[in-house]
Formats: C-alpha cells, structure tokens, sequence
C-alpha cells in the first residue's frame, strides 16, 4: 500500500509538472515553464524513487511498472476534469479497460 500511496503523490507533482502550465501560463516563456516543471519535478522524484525501492522485491519489476502506468493515467483522467475542466469519453473508458487487462496479465501466475 505504501508504495501505491507514494506512486499517486508522485503522480500528481509529475502530472503538473507536465501539464499544469497549459491552463494558466500558455503565454510564458517556455524556459520558464521548463523551470517551473524542473522545480516541481524534483518532488515526484522525492516520492518516485522512494516507492519503487518499497515495492520493489514485494513486486516484479514489470509489475511495478504496470502499477505505475495504471496509477498514471488514474490520475492524469481526474487531472484532465477537475484542473483542466475538460471532458474524458467513451474510448477513454476502453482504454482504462485495456489496462485493467495489462494488470490482470501482468499480475496472473
């Protein structure tokens, strides 16, 4: 559990590092966006490097990869409706579904 918890708080700095200057600073310059990223990128990796060396050993390597894909796009989906206010559709659902079968895969013995 822990090495999830820690997956999704990197996540979430990551994801806004990424992505979170398109909503407010589009027009900056881009040496600044790439900064401001640098600087909240450093505390995903504060949280990144701390989870897969929890999880690894308790989990396969492919497996904590599949883990992090999942928990990625888990929180890029609520990134994209509630900070960017945009709209996720059908297909959207398909291809979550496509990953529920990479961890069932991933996952079976």
């Amino acid at each position: 559990m822990r090495t999830v918890l820690l997956l999704v708080l990197s996540n979430v700095f990551m994801t806004f590092a990424w992505y979170g200057h398109l909503k407010h600073h589009r027009d900056s310059p881009l040496w600044i966006a790439i900064l401001a990223s640098w600087g909240i990128a450093f505390f995903e990796y504060c949280l990144m490097v701390p989870a897969n060396r929890a999880g690894y050993g308790r989990f396969s390597l492919p497996q904590l990869k599949v883990i992090q894909e999942v928990v990625t796009l888990m929180v890029f989906a609520v990134f994209t409706v509630a900070w960017m206010r945009e709209r996720l559709h059908l297909n959207h659902l398909w291809a979550g579904l496509c990953l529920v079968g990479a961890v069932f895969f991933t996952f079976r013995k």
